[in-house]
């Protein structure tokens, strides 16, 4: 006897208002953009369309079609066993960016979001994928510099911009040749930016990742598989480092001080709360002017990021009205 078909809620309510992604996936019309993911959907236990979260070609197939479906993206891929990133969950670091930016803007201008390429964002890490950079092009006309210390993941994000009308002349690729470094070699002298964005390496070690990847499987086999097969894919670089996230992250708080004038509000995503006192303390030590932590939902998972300007509010006033 099957199981008796789960009743879903309309809307994934955990998600940001502007989220393309709130809805649970029509997999008809995701099909119907992009013909080849019809060969991957199947009826899951519950009778419900879906895909085989634990086939790494299928989590890219359906990342084509949300990216076609919802943005337009006429090409897009990825070289082998590279992070293919879940599409909602990047689109919401993004929107809460915009919110945080809309927040400063005079009342006169209703909370506004500012658009157009005159809003400039620094992606640390813009992968191989290159999907923060297409999300905020696409939804607010943003232009973006994506940072990388890979040259296989910056040629992969420059071939999918050149692939893709759209995205030409909005986002440049910069490789990052000192490993050490964070914002150093790539912000230019005089260069400004509105925003950086980063989801930092997680893990503390290869064996780390290596567990984490066990579980992650064993919760998606319901406990049946151990074989840590990496669904969402991932290089080293871009699941681990030395001292994992929140080593990173004071990291490139330390270094975010050097570059105070050169960006109104810098970002990182903090996945593990346990990692927030930590942060707060390296924010504290850069003597960030104002700090804020924003919460994120996405299904079962919580994380939130964490923003920080070393502007103080007469500065970021004279920043909005000379860039804006």
């Amino acid at each position: 006897m099957l199981p008796k078909k789960k009743e879903h809620p309309r809307e994934k309510a955990g998600l940001h208002p502007r989220n393309r992604h709130r809805e649970r996936y029509d997999f008809q019309q995701l099909i119907k953009t992009y013909p080849p993911l019809g060969s991957l959907v199947r009826l899951n236990e519950y009778r419900d369309a879906s895909i085989d979260f634990f086939n790494p070609e299928a989590v890219k197939t359906l990342n084509k079609a949300l990216l076609k479906h919802f943005y337009g993206i006429q090409y897009w891929d990825i070289p082998p066993n590279y992070l293919c990133p879940p599409i909602p969950g990047r689109a919401d670091y993004l929107h809460y960016l915009a919110d945080l930016l809309a927040s400063g803007n005079p009342k006169g201008k209703g909370n506004q979001v500012p658009k157009g390429a005159r809003i400039k964002c620094l992606d640390i890490g813009v992968g191989a994928n290159c999907v923060y950079p297409i999300i905020g092009v696409k939804e607010y006309g943003w232009s973006f510099v994506g940072a990388d210390i890979d040259p296989v993941s910056i040629a992969s994000a420059q071939k999918i911009i050149d692939q893709n009308p759209t995205l030409k002349g909005q986002i440049e690729c910069r490789l990052q040749p000192n490993h050490q470094n964070i914002f150093q070699g790539i912000i230019q002298p005089g260069e400004q930016f509105d925003l950086t964005l980063c989801n930092p390496p997680f893990h503390a070690s290869r064996a780390a990742a290596q567990a984490g990847t066990t579980r992650k499987v064993r919760n998606l086999t319901q406990g049946k598989s151990t074989k840590p097969v990496l669904n969402f894919g991932g290089q080293s670089n871009e699941l681990w480092c030395e001292g994992g996230e929140a080593a990173f992250i004071a990291n490139m708080i330390r270094q975010s001080k050097d570059f105070a004038d050169s960006c109104l509000w810098f970002s990182t995503l903090v996945s593990k709360s346990e990692h927030l006192k930590n942060t707060y303390k390296a924010l504290e030590k850069a003597q960030a002017a104002e700090v804020k932590t924003i919460p994120m939902h996405q299904g079962n998972k919580s994380s939130r990021l964490v923003a920080w300007t070393f502007l103080d509010p007469a500065q970021q006033n004279d920043w909005r009205s000379s860039r804006w």
